[in-house]
């Protein structure tokens, strides 16, 4: 026992608890009651951080100085992610909007009756508060995210006229996973190769998810905007990530990929080794550098 204290019952029940004590009171008085003495409906908050490494906090000191040493020469700092999966359809989306009557969605969420399922790939550029969601049509692979961010740079490396290096911030699984091989090696190909720039990767550690910035910055605002929604097709689902604004500024590009990724590509050891990659002293088990091979 505690000096906690709180109950699970209605007003209406705590009245006829009470009216079988001899204290007759309406479920409006106790509930009157309740908030003068600092009671409220509570629901459970996720607040308990659990440091999984001892290393955590070294990490997050890390990232921070990286953050700040590129902001400070005006090199692009991208913090990405792949956002919940949708179903397309005709189903309920949470939340509620204004609207005269209610829209009618199916009573069950079976995937067979959806017309596909939608993987937005978000891509948060810290230094421009914009976000870019590159939505996929069939499966979440580090192929997919690695493509995602090629496109997002060939279309973004105008606006960085200087550009000599690019951070990443992920997190520490999915398709941009910590362990990921087939993630370092379409990153190495795809853009370092490719755009011909070096590419620091730093991912947060495990649990720490809600700190990495899409997550708060980007892809809340866009659960916020279309809230309530169907989302009944993929063009539904583009169009509110494309109005989705902040009054700090922010502002989004979204487009539909409809190219379709292989799944469980594998990366031989040769061809690891074959990456040009770099590891600090400190910390390398998340952090690491793919630099432009010679060769491509």
């Amino acid at each position: 026992m505690n000096d906690s204290k709180w109950s699970r019952r209605t007003t209406e029940k705590i009245a006829d608890q009470l009216g079988h004590l001899g204290i007759d009171v309406s479920a409006s008085t106790v509930r009157r009651l309740l908030k003068s003495m600092g009671f409220s409906l509570k629901s459970n908050r996720k607040s308990i951080a659990h440091a999984t490494s001892p290393e955590r906090n070294a990490q997050f000191e890390y990232i921070a100085q990286l953050r700040e040493s590129y902001a400070g020469e005006g090199q692009p700092i991208i913090s990405v992610d792949t956002k919940k999966k949708e179903l397309v359809g005709q189903f309920k989306n949470p939340g509620s909007r204004w609207e005269r009557q209610s829209t009618p969605v199916n009573d069950h969420d079976f995937r067979s009756q959806a017309e596909g399922l939608a993987v937005p790939y978000g891509i948060y550029e810290l230094l421009l508060n914009r976000g870019n969601v590159y939505v996929g049509t069939n499966a979440e692979t580090p192929e997919f995210a690695a493509d995602s961010i090629a496109r997002w740079w060939h279309t973004a490396e105008k606006d960085y006229t200087d550009a000599k290096r690019l951070l990443i911030l992920a997190d520490g699984g999915g398709a941009n996973g910590v362990r990921c091989r087939a993630w370092k090696a379409f990153v190495q190909t795809q853009v370092a190769d490719r755009y011909r720039i070096p590419v620091t990767v730093c991912h947060y550690p495990p649990g720490t998810s809600k700190w990495n910035p899409i997550e708060h910055r980007l892809f809340s605002e866009i659960s916020k905007n279309w809230k309530g929604q169907p989302l009944d097709s993929y063009e539904t689902i583009v169009k509110y990530i494309r109005t989705t604004k902040t009054s700090k500024g922010l502002r989004v590009r979204a487009k539909l990929v409809k190219k379709t990724y292989e799944k469980g590509i594998k990366i031989s050891k040769e061809e690891f080794e074959a990456l040009s990659i770099e590891r600090p002293e400190t910390l390398s088990q998340w952090n690491y550098t793919l630099s432009p091979r010679q060769s491509c």
